[in-house]
């Protein structure tokens, strides 16, 4: 039997997901974020899978948008942080990507810039998250500069919101006045993101900007607000020993775990070589034969082991689930004093990832 460590993408999870985004804010268009090998989901697999349901892409960064042209896709492609040095101008303009605009410098080396096609822009306006964009004072002399070059094709407004996933706090509200003094009603905008996405936020906004929702997980705190996701991910591995130990029997890398009495003692193929968290505390939840069972010990580089007492029948061989539709990410996440955007995006290559659709659930 080869070594299990395996991702299970769930192509169907990811459509339904989209489709809440959808619901909504129905009168948007949506850009849906795939940054960071689409949350560790995989870039051009779910940018296929979306390619006829959604407007655009958000990527971070050049060698994450010259895939997806290279890959065929016509789709407006925005990238979220723009371009790093002039020296990517062109390549901006030859492959019809969308720059975020947030540094003075940007503009000066647009216009500087020697391109035969214009760049279509997004500016950014830093309404209160203090990481990217113009202050709102600084916006609207940004956006004459920029209307007035010839390398400038559109110009649509943007900003992030800081505190969307907690409900009701009083600096969204801020943000979202700070926009609206700020941002055009006749031009293009965006400011939603997944959390604000779910709670039905900033109606004036034409594009949304899921991102962590489409991947299944909730960003809310109160994730019964809004319809229900479904996981894309699912995370396996397999039983690769069970023994039983005696009380006093340590578990593991310093014996963080001591057996309080003599119990059934699972070892997983998976760790923190295949993005597991390695800081994960005793109890953390797996699923294996429908039943939770708790981690136990440090967690190696290529195994955890695992309480067994509450799945006293487990064998070498079993599936070990770390997260799917139970134990959810979340969940985990919470466990590990996380969140479930760095459990995706930091699985390695050495995890499988296979994608599914419908009854074909990649089991057995």
């Amino acid at each position: 039997m080869s070594r299990v460590a395996r991702a299970t993408i769930r192509l169907d999870a990811l459509r339904h997901n989209l489709s809440v985004a959808r619901t909504q804010m129905p009168a948007a268009n949506v850009m849906a974020v795939l940054k960071a090998d689409a949350y560790g989901h995989g870039l051009l697999p779910v940018a296929h899978e979306l390619a006829g349901l959604t407007d655009g892409y958000a990527v971070s960064c050049l060698e994450e948008a010259l895939p997806l042209r290279t890959a065929g896709l016509k789709h407006r492609i925005i990238l979220l942080e723009g371009f790093f040095d002039a020296a990517e101008i062109p390549v901006f303009s030859a492959r019809r990507l969308d720059a975020v605009i947030h540094q003075p410098w940007q503009i000066q080396a647009l216009a500087e810039a020697d391109i035969a096609t214009p760049i279509d822009c997004w500016l950014k306006v830093d309404t209160g998250m203090g990481r990217l964009g113009f202050l709102p004072e600084d916006a609207g002399p940004a956006l004459e500069q920029l209307l007035a070059l010839e390398s400038v094709g559109s110009v649509r407004w943007m900003t992030h919101l800081a505190q969307a996933d907690e409900p009701d706090h009083a600096g969204t509200a801020a943000q979202m006045q700070r926009f609206g003094e700020v941002a055009d009603e006749s031009r293009s905008s965006t400011l939603p993101n997944s959390a604000a996405t779910l709670r039905g936020l900033e109606p004036f906004a034409d594009w949304i900007r899921p991102g962590i929702m489409l991947y299944g997980a909730s960003p809310l705190i109160d994730a019964e607000s809004h319809p229900p996701l479904q996981p894309v991910m699912r995370l396996e591995a397999a039983l690769i020993s069970v023994k039983w130990l005696p009380a006093g029997h340590g578990v593991g890398y310093g014996s963080r775990f001591v057996c309080p009495e003599s119990m059934p003692v699972g070892v997983v193929s998976i760790g923190y070589g295949d993005g597991y968290p390695r800081h994960a505390p005793d109890g953390t939840p797996v699923q294996i034969a429908g039943r939770s069972c708790p981690l136990i010990g440090k967690v190696s580089m290529d195994m955890i082991a695992v309480d067994l007492r509450n799945a006293p029948t487990a064998s070498v061989g079993d599936a070990v689930v770390l997260w799917g539709e139970a134990p959810l990410a979340t969940t985990v996440a919470a466990a590990c004093e996380t969140i479930s955007y760095e459990l995706f995006c930091r699985l390695t290559p050495r995890v499988e990832r296979v994608y599914r659709r419908g009854d074909d659930d990649g089991q057995g």
